[in-house]
């Protein structure tokens, strides 16, 4: 691409949901994780980003909702370009324009679609054609969980020690298994600790050294369960680990507390439903909001019973997601 010439293109990805988490940096830098992950795309929520590299601007832009954003949010978008410019050998500045359906900074993974998808589209309107794999590095610099949102279905993100080996890749399609995560939304504020900052706290925990050294165990047995379609397997690993990580996170120095009381009484009435025998179990990113994930024949029964829990605001639903992709009719 000549730095005479204007590029744009439009990319959309899928949030994702980690069943096997991400907590803690190897390489903060890189966005290296500590341990392997395990994920879902999420079909339906979505980032929308629109990168156009432009001979006329003198320094980038963010556009977020309709808002023009500046500020470390911005910084952080410009420190990705570079990584796109030097790739490309261009030095144009650009124009990013993102949109979400869904709440931005609310444990909802957000970061994870925003930078999937800005991966794609500054890639593509640089001229650079990457690979899953190495688009899944790139995108993992911007947001490590968003290295995750790149391939389709159900995902493993391999930790790896270095930028070559900490890439994400397809465990099974979307159509793999018929599960159901219904998204229940308590809040929809900005976190007030980000997980970037939440990461940097993880080693302070006296916690998070057993929760990694174990994590390799409940990465193969989740792995398993969800190759097998074993979804009581499954379930314990996923709550299992979820409730891990949020030991890490409320042990840490300062400790952070995202839960909020009607994030407790989701999770006691998914408890006590699966007492009575529903194939359904939780699971909660850094953030208040809960993901309750079960099998599709019962997903209505599920979102109606979490539709009436006091403090709930409304509940997504999604599927297993596609890969990130590029809009060519937008």
């Amino acid at each position: 691409m000549s730095d005479r010439s204007q590029r744009t293109a439009t990319c959309t990805a899928n949030s994702n949901i980690a069943f096997i988490k991400y907590w803690g940096d190897r390489d903060p830098c890189l966005r290296i994780p500590v341990n392997s992950s395990l994920s879902m795309n999420l079909e339906g929520l979505t980032t929308r980003t629109r990168v156009t590299f432009d001979p006329k601007l003198a320094g980038d832009q963010l556009t977020l909702e309709d808002q023009p954003v500046t500020g470390e949010a911005l910084a952080r978008v410009s420190a990705f370009l570079d990584r796109v410019r030097q790739m490309a050998g261009i030095s144009l500045f650009a124009e990013v324009r993102s949109s979400n359906n869904f709440p931005m900074g609310a444990g909802i993974a957000s970061s994870a679609s925003a930078f999937a998808a800005l991966s794609l589209a500054a890639a593509h309107a640089a001229g650079i054609a990457l690979g899953e794999k190495d688009l899944s590095r790139l995108a993992r610099t911007g947001s490590g969980s968003a290295c995750r949102s790149v391939p389709a279905g159900f995902v493993e993100w391999q930790a790896g020690e270095s930028d070559e080996d900490s890439f994400a890749f397809s465990i099974a399609p979307p159509d793999h298994w018929d599960i159901v995560d219904n998204v229940v939304i308590v809040s929809q504020a900005h976190k007030t600790i980000g997980s970037t900052e939440g990461h940097a706290l993880a080693l302070t925990s006296p916690l998070q050294t057993a929760r990694v050294a174990d994590a390799p165990r409940r990465l193969a047995l989740c792995r398993r369960a969800i190759c097998e379609r074993d979804f009581e397997a499954f379930a314990d690993m996923v709550e299992l680990d979820s409730n891990l990580m949020h030991a890490v996170i409320m042990t840490s120095t300062p400790p952070i507390l995202y839960w909020q009381p009607p994030t407790l009484a989701v999770i006691h009435a998914v408890q006590a439903w699966r007492r009575q025998g529903w194939p359904v179990c939780y699971t909660i990113d850094a953030g208040p909001n809960v993901h309750v994930i079960s099998l599709s024949a019962h997903a209505d029964r599920v979102a109606q019973e979490l539709s009436g829990i006091s403090g709930v605001s409304k509940v997504l639903t999604a599927r297993p997601g596609r890969a990130a992709r590029v809009d060519e009719d937008y």
